[in-house]
């Protein structure tokens, strides 16, 4: 199961890359959900290889993912591959600049369930693509404001 969504922001490419590989950032705001993240790897700087243990809640049942950057290439972006007990997947961030101050940013996500109950439950998320993609773009949209919004106030470069 898939999910696309691509956003413009007001922003050189290089801005927006270095906005989006403030991995730090991804895991105050996970933890401010009520995740606990953790980082499992030695690499001092963020790039490839760098690999994350989270624990959530979804659905009344607690989650345990690991995250890794498997593809980084600076300004054009990078991948996440995650898995978890039933359920592995990639998420990719790709840039392209439009123009000086101008980036295209694509993102996607795709899951692969490993297991039958994984399986059910992507079948279920199937019957309601619609809506969950409706809202992954809303999310996408909204995360390209506020950074958009962050490099123009200078709180971020």
């Amino acid at each position: 199961m898939q999910f696309n969504s691509k956003e413009d922001t007001e922003a050189p490419i290089e801005a927006v890359f270095t906005a989006i590989q403030d991995f730090e950032t991804f895991e105050r705001g996970a933890m401010r959900r009520g995740a606990e993240v953790s980082r499992i790897d030695s690499i001092k700087n963020q790039g490839l290889g760098s690999a994350w243990a989270a624990r959530f809640e979804m659905r009344g049942r607690r989650r345990d993912v690991e995250i890794k950057i498997t593809h980084f290439e600076r300004p054009s972006g990078y991948t996440a591959s995650f898995q978890s007990q039933g359920m592995e997947g990639d998420f990719i961030i790709e840039l392209v600049a439009l123009s000086k101050n101008r980036t295209r940013m694509s993102i996607s996500m795709e899951l692969k369930p490993k297991t039958l109950s994984a399986r059910l439950l992507v079948q279920s998320l199937k019957l309601a693509k619609t809506n969950l993609n409706k809202r992954f773009q809303m999310r996408v949209a909204e995360y390209s404001r506020d950074l958009e919004d962050r490099l123009k106030g200078g709180t971020m470069v």
